[in-house]
């Protein structure tokens, strides 16, 4: 069985976005699906949500799958990264590492999670497969943002365009194109 964890942004919650249909639409498939809460914007640090996180772990082995929305993605490369052994695959949607966006809301929350240095060689070895998700035009991430997270994981930005910032407000209650991928990548 395939273990999945849907990773939420800064100020999200489980409910909201594609998670709730993406929960639902892998669970129809067999899946064991976390979508954990974690503190947001209050107490919202690294720190935090590994703790958080870490009633979890015991549920994240070789055949488990990660997604992460926002600063989900960097987040879960601090999650990989202390693994020992490897993860099935990553799918990171509008993610980001190395430093601020300029949005002051943002950057004081975020900072724990992005301006660290990562281990890229050993995140690499505990996750083979790596999909970035991004849209053309993101009111939060620049495109460049993702370029760069993709060219660090060894693998291509899957840039679909319109899509903002993958949210509610871009009418993001559903991700089809997330799903198939996700899908794929299980074979």
């Amino acid at each position: 069985m395939v273990n999945f964890f849907i990773i939420h942004g800064s100020y999200g919650n489980p409910q909201e976005n594609w998670f709730p249909w993406l929960k639902s639409k892998l669970e129809k498939s067999r899946c064991k699906v976390f979508v954990p809460k974690f503190p947001t914007p209050k107490n919202q640090s690294l720190q935090s949500w590994m703790k958080t996180f870490g009633k979890y772990e015991r549920y994240l082995d070789k055949n488990s799958i990660v997604v992460g929305h926002s600063i989900g993605p960097a987040f879960l490369l601090s999650v990989i990264e202390k693994r020992n052994e490897p993860i099935k695959a990553a799918f990171f949607v509008s993610g980001f590492v190395n430093g601020s966006l300029g949005n002051p809301k943002f950057d004081k929350i975020n900072k724990s999670f992005t301006e660290k240095k990562f281990n890229w060689v050993k995140i690499k070895r505990n996750c083979p497969k790596f999909y970035v998700l991004h849209s053309d035009n993101d009111p939060y991430v620049p495109l460049a943002r993702a370029k760069d997270l993709a060219k660090k994981l060894g693998t291509k930005v899957i840039i679909v365009e319109s899509a903002g910032h993958f949210n509610e407000s871009a009418g993001y209650k559903k991700f089809d194109l997330l799903l198939q991928k996700i899908k794929k990548g299980l074979k």
